[in-house]
Formats: structure tokens, C-alpha cells, sequence
């Protein structure tokens, strides 16, 4: 254990509502001005608190801004392996279904898209920030592709040679483009075009 840890650990409970508010700023800050331009000071003045009570929390920028991507995550639905495990090929994508319309509306907001694209500037310089939306945002839901994808191949909707990796990263990566692209779409496009390369990625049946 660090002397950070043991400071953070000491003192009065942590009030949940000061960590969201440090959060909130901390992702604000990094979606205007990326990593270089967000500074523990700014994120504290924004929050509404001292710095050694971000200090106390997390313990340095590194550490906090790869906790505001985690809480970025919003209300897109995230089921556990557990969840999963034992569904069919139709079951796990209509799980896939049924989570299309939250995700669109969240990928669609100008907000979410901004912190991609800071997300991505800093993938070189500080691969924590990278890391941790690979673990929270992409992971997750790579997980529930692959497993329909591998419940296809059992089942015969798709070859046995099917290349599952291959066909994950070709529909992240469309949809990645898609809205990095100048003309952002809005929420009922963009679930319209998750539909059709999820469809055409094999993830869920095509109409």
C-alpha cells in the first residue's frame, strides 16, 4: 500500500456526491482542452472543491482522468458473461437488439463523440486514458459480440471459418469512423447504421 493509499483511506467517509462532482469536471475539462490542456487545479475549481480533496481521491491526473472515462459509460446496458453464457445465438442478439437504441443515443452526443476523439489523441502519450475506455467501453460489449458470433458459427448461421476477431474489429471500426466523421449523425441514423453493421458483422439476424 502507498502513502497515497493510506491518506485516501483515513478521515471521514467519502461522500459519493464530492467523487461525482470531481468526475464530472475531470471529464468536462479533458472533453474541451484533451489531457495536456486539463489540470488537477481547473478540475477542482470546476468541482467545487480543494485540491487536496482530489488528492485525496485519486493520485494524479493520470489516475483521475482514466476514472472519468470509466464513468462515461452512461446508461449503455453492459450483461456479464454469466448473463450470456448460456443464451442461443437469437437470445444474445436480441440482447445485442435491444441495447442498439441507448447506445445510439449516447454515441450520438456531441459530448460522447468529443471524448472519443480526445480519447484517441491521447492513446500515445497516455495509454492509462486508452486503456481505460478499451476496459469500460469497448470490452464489455466486445465480449457480447463475440459470443453471439461464436453462438452463430455453432449453430450454423455462419461458416466455421468464420474469422470472429476480424469481423469484431470491422464493425467497431465503422462505427468509429462513422462518427468521426464531419457530419455526425443524429441518434435515429446512427441506429439505423448500427443496425445495418451489426446485421451485416453477423452480431444480430438480418430482416
Amino acid at each position: 500500500m502507498t502513502a497515497a493509499d493510506v491518506s485516501r483511506g483515513r478521515g471521514r467517509p467519502r461522500d459519493p456526491r464530492t467523487d461525482q462532482a470531481i468526475l464530472r469536471a475531470a471529464l468536462e475539462l479533458f472533453t474541451e482542452h484533451g489531457h495536456a490542456g486539463t489540470s488537477i487545479e481547473q478540475i477542482a475549481r470546476r468541482a467545487g472543491v480543494g485540491k487536496l480533496t482530489v488528492y485525496r481521491r485519486w493520485a494524479n491526473k493520470d489516475e483521475l482522468i482514466a476514472a472519468a472515462v470509466e464513468s462515461a459509460r452512461g446508461e449503455i446496458p453492459n450483461p456479464g458473461p454469466e448473463e450470456l453464457a448460456d443464451l442461443s445465438y437469437a437470445e444474445i442478439s436480441q440482447v445485442i437488439v435491444d441495447a442498439l437504441p441507448v447506445s445510439a443515443r449516447t454515441l450520438a452526443e456531441p459530448g460522447y463523440r468529443a471524448m472519443l476523439a480526445q480519447v484517441f489523441g491521447s492513446s500515445v502519450t497516455h495509454p492509462g486514458v486508452m486503456a481505460a475506455f478499451w476496459q469500460n467501453h469497448l470490452l464489455p460489449r466486445r465480449h457480447t459480440a463475440h459470443l453471439a458470433l461464436s453462438r452463430a458459427v455453432e449453430e450454423g448461421v455462419l461458416p466455421a471459418e468464420t474469422d470472429i476477431e476480424a469481423l469484431i474489429d470491422m464493425a467497431v471500426g465503422a462505427v468509429v469512423y462513422r462518427l468521426l466523421r464531419p457530419d455526425p449523425p443524429e441518434a435515429d441514423e446512427l441506429l439505423e447504421y448500427l443496425r445495418t453493421v451489426y446485421a451485416q458483422a453477423g452480431m444480430i439476424p438480418r430482416q
